[in-house]
């Protein structure tokens, strides 16, 4: 079954760091599947801007070595990709200086839609900014993309917060975050909310506790020097478990409109109670067979940053009182997933004589790999003998369930490109969640920082420290295990 095509109006997409790595894996491989999608309209445009000195042809074959490296089934329509390069276009620039400006100013139309993606570093957020509006790009209809990390604490997030303010208005800002354009995290909330089945055991009374797991195999290799000064605490929980965690845990909105689930995600981030020390375990990867320990990837050998962290919190409201939610992320663990269980608790009573084993419903969302859900329920084991109860899952794994092809289940980045270029921002973060979400991050930074707290060493390859594992334990629980 394909995917139904929404159209979009024409529009010029601007993406500074056009000659980057997110572009070419990532930004327009997924633009070129929206074009065979027939999602591109006639006139829209793609606009490479950066430093490299390139014309348009050379652009054009780097982005079709690009598609050609990291595209999928697409990349062999030879038709269609020639047509898709004749939509892009390119031009040298200096993010801080004057070069290229007059040049990009001739080339964005005042009177189709305008993204201005800023694929860049953050520290270049507000020079980018600037400059769109005193070379008179910009409008006040146009769009602006941008890419974590939204800051590293609260004051420099106040600080990129202010420098884009002073120049565009906050329905303009989109602040991207591909795990919420993932399919699985968008029927989650359809899953909630449309269906009588689940939003009333959607609580205290019914749910036992819930796990977030985002479990990486990889290590820092190539980004040491960044993550060394960022952390599994900064990358992953502050912004995308935080996310996730909203999205399960929020309200239902009055209605599915950016503002109003954007508003109901922010109470929840505030109602968070603060996580006291003895449920935060934060790991550091050791060395595996298939490379070295974290130290020697950070290039620091003393190196007290966490590679992994777990911990336990609390949502302070009547709907989710006394339910914690574990959140745990790592590099180079035993698998590649990231997965969201709802555990249901147990029943109050068993009618079956003999049957002494706990049953537990769990609703498992997998984000990465094999995007879907599955619901494990409890029935009789087949053949004679008795009732013997047994639990098995019902799976829906959507690229089965939903598509007839390869790219069906369409890449996050595509999806929410096309929601910006549609100017829907229900999937992106406003100001006020980034803030919220670094003002609840930043104690916890501080506190372990005071108290010269070293992470665990955990072996590359498992499941992370064994302190993690007592966390839920303690509580007579344990982690799902970690499967790709």
């Amino acid at each position: 079954m394909a995917s139904r095509v929404i159209p979009v109006d024409p529009f010029d997409l601007v993406i500074f760091g056009g000659t980057g790595d997110l572009a070419r894996r990532k930004i327009l491989p997924g633009l070129f599947r929206r074009f065979q999608a027939g999602q591109m309209p006639d006139g829209a445009r793609i606009i490479g801007a950066a430093r490299s000195e390139l014309d348009r042809a050379g652009y054009q074959q780097m982005i079709e070595d690009a598609i050609g490296e990291f595209g999928g089934a697409e990349k062999n329509d030879a038709e269609g990709l020639s047509k898709f390069l004749e939509t892009l276009d390119y031009t040298p620039i200096d993010a801080k200086g004057t070069a290229g400006w007059d040049t990009l100013s001739s080339m964005v139309r005042p009177d189709v839609v305008q993204a201005f993606y800023f694929s860049v570093a953050p520290s270049l957020f507000g020079d980018i900014a600037a400059r769109l509006h005193s070379n008179n790009i910009a409008n006040s209809k146009s769009r602006i993309v941008v890419e974590k990390p939204f800051g590293r604490d609260l004051e420099s997030a106040k600080a990129l917060n202010k420098s884009l303010a002073d120049h565009f208005d906050e329905s303009q800002v989109y602040r991207i975050d591909h795990y919420l354009g993932k399919e699985t995290v968008q029927n989650l909330m359809a899953v909630r909310f449309g269906n009588v089945l689940f939003e009333p055991l959607w609580n205290n009374h019914y749910v036992d506790h819930i796990q977030i797991t985002v479990a990486e195999t990889v290590g820092v290799e190539g980004r040491g020097a960044y993550y060394d000064r960022s952390g599994a605490m900064r990358d992953m929980v502050q912004n995308h478990l935080m996310q996730l965690l909203c999205l399960i845990a929020m309200e239902p909105p009055g209605q599915f409109g950016a503002d109003e689930v954007r508003d109901e995600k922010l109470k929840v981030i505030r109602a968070l109670q603060t996580v006291e020390p003895h449920h935060i375990v934060r790991g550091q990867y050791d060395a595996g067979p298939d490379g070295g320990g974290y130290r020697e990837d950070a290039e620091n050998p003393k190196s007290f940053t966490e590679s992994f962290i777990a911990m336990k919190c609390h949502i302070n409201n009547w709907r989710w009182a006394g339910v914690p939610f574990y959140l745990r992320t790592g590099k180079r663990m035993k698998a590649r997933a990231s997965e969201i269980a709802v555990v249901f608790k147990d029943l109050g009573h068993s009618i079956f004589e003999g049957d002494e084993k706990r049953h537990r419903n769990i609703l498992a969302i997998r984000l990465q790999p094999n995007e879907g859900m599955d619901l494990q329920v409890t029935i009789k084991e087949p053949g004679p003998g008795g009732m013997r109860l047994v639990d098995v899952p019902l799976d829906m794994t959507f690229a089965e369930a939903l598509g007839d092809g390869e790219h069906d289940v369409s890449d996050a980045y595509e999806r929410l490109i096309m929601d910006v270029i549609r100017g829907n921002q229900t999937l992106f973060m406003r100001g006020d969640e980034v803030e919220a979400a670094w003002a609840w991050t930043d104690p916890l930074i501080n506190g372990w920082e005071a108290r010269n707290d070293v992470p665990k060493v955990y072996d590359a390859g498992s499941s992370g420290p064994e302190d993690a594992l007592m966390l839920l334990h303690r509580d007579g629980r344990k982690w799902r295990e970690i499967k790709g």
